[in-house]
């Protein structure tokens, strides 16, 4: 199968999406890949599948590789006298900013290219935790109490302690804080404003039980993975979630009850259905007195949640041959040439 890998984009996670594309080339071998990496200035770059290691990033090496442009449907690689196109179905793996605000889907879709991924929509209402909030309220999903505090106003909570605190519109757990008492309130916030204007507001419930989830659809049906406590101190923080986005090897199922993993199985699907369709997503739910809470979508999990699957690679293809589809819009200029014709034109 052929599958185009695109990753980094401008955002906090850049490392992240690169650590991620490494990962893929490993689960995926056997499939014909190619490697496009999208630099901080968003210049798209063609890059050797051998050259496929963090220090060519680093160091800069990528900038001597071949330079793409986009034209419709494929990724472009031009010479003086003729051109290559790369047309492949993309993954979508872009961390963060870029890949999972839309930006990236927006551009896709615009140059009619077939991609793995969240769609405009779905990302808005993904990657910022106010819309996901809204979202839960909409689709009678039950989530985690929460207030929205911002960078330019003065806000009294009325949350109990201990609170954590999380940026509006980032991942990874990069500027998140426990908040134990009010004396550490201010410098939790300054931290989380200085990756974002807003932020969200939780209770911080210790010890709770979490399970994350992860699936898509093929051909109108649902296919999950199966489902992971994942193993925390207080909280996942970004270098163990840095880690985890390097994880290759599948690990153990939850024990919990058949009437939990059915729960959980139906959130999820009212979560996905008519919104992330395209998409691999990964659901991080708590459970609180027998109660399934969503903590986090998200859009595009860290190497796209290999390791929760008994065989990733025939899931990435059943979804690669089931994407949506959008219908062209067809102009015809019918209107402006009755107009004319009226005038005498």
């Amino acid at each position: 199968m052929k599958l185009t890998i695109l990753f980094g984009g401008a955002s906090f996670e850049h490392e992240i999406s690169i650590v991620s594309a490494i990962t893929l080339k490993e689960k995926l071998s056997g499939f014909d890949l190619n490697f496009i990496f999208c630099d901080q200035d968003h210049v798209f770059y063609l890059v050797d599948p051998s050259k496929m290691k963090a220090v060519t990033f680093s160091k800069g090496e990528h900038k001597k590789m071949p330079q793409l442009s986009l034209s419709n449907g494929a990724f472009v690689q031009k010479g003086m006298f003729s051109s290559t196109a790369y047309n492949a179905t993309v993954l979508n793996l872009i961390h963060g900013g870029d890949g999972e605000d839309g930006t990236i889907a927006a551009l896709l879709d615009f140059f009619s290219i077939s991609y793995i991924g969240p769609r405009v929509d779905a990302s808005v209402f993904s990657y910022d935790k106010r819309y996901t909030k809204w979202l839960c309220d909409a689709k009678d999903i039950k989530s985690v109490e929460y207030e929205i505090v911002s960078s330019d106003e003065c806000k009294v909570l009325s949350l109990e302690y201990p609170l954590i605190i999380k940026p509006s519109c980032l991942g990874s757990s990069i500027g998140v804080s426990i908040v134990k008492e009010e004396s550490q309130l201010d410098y939790a916030l300054d931290t989380a404003f200085e990756y974002d204007s807003s932020a969200i507001v939780e209770p911080f419930i210790e010890g709770v039980k979490e399970y994350n989830l992860a699936g898509f659809m093929a051909d109108g049906e649902m296919h999950f993975s199966i489902v992971e406590e994942p193993q925390k101190n207080e909280f996942l923080d970004f270098e163990k979630k840095y880690m985890d986005f390097s994880r290759s090897e599948q690990v153990l199922k939850a024990e919990i009850s058949e009437e939990l993993e059915t729960k959980l199985k139906s959130n999820f699907e009212k979560i996905y259905r008519n919104l992330f369709e395209g998409a691999l997503i990964r659901c991080d739910f708590f459970v609180v007195e027998g109660e399934v809470l969503l903590n986090e979508i998200n859009p595009i999990p860290g190497s796209m949640a290999n390791y929760l699957f008994e065989d990733f690679k025939s899931s990435i293809e059943a979804l690669a041959n089931a994407l949506p589809h959008a219908k062209k819009t067809k102009v015809s200029y019918d209107y402006i040439h009755s107009i004319s014709s009226a005038k005498g034109k």
